[in-house]
């Protein structure tokens, strides 16, 4: 039988996972819809540089990162 929290494991799991292999150059969505690819990690990879057009690098917290920009569908970003 499958309890409602094995699911919620999984994807918390999933999410660490994915969040733990990101790379620079991987193109990502935050939680809050920002879409841009990773140029680099700072303090100790808590925070990741995202450049979202040629002139703006915005910083943001790995949690922050809803998933890779075309592998994330909606019912990962709930």
């Amino acid at each position: 039988s499958i309890r409602f929290g094995d699911s919620v494991d999984k994807k918390q799991k999933d999410k660490e996972l994915m969040i733990s292999n990101l790379n620079k150059g991987d193109k990502i969505i935050t939680i809050g819809g920002i879409v841009g690819k990773i140029s680099g990690f700072k303090e100790k990879d808590k925070l990741v540089a995202v450049k979202v057009d040629s002139n703006t690098i915005l910083t943001v917290s790995k949690s922050s990162i809803a998933g890779l920009y075309g592998k994330t569908n909606e019912e990962g970003l709930k």
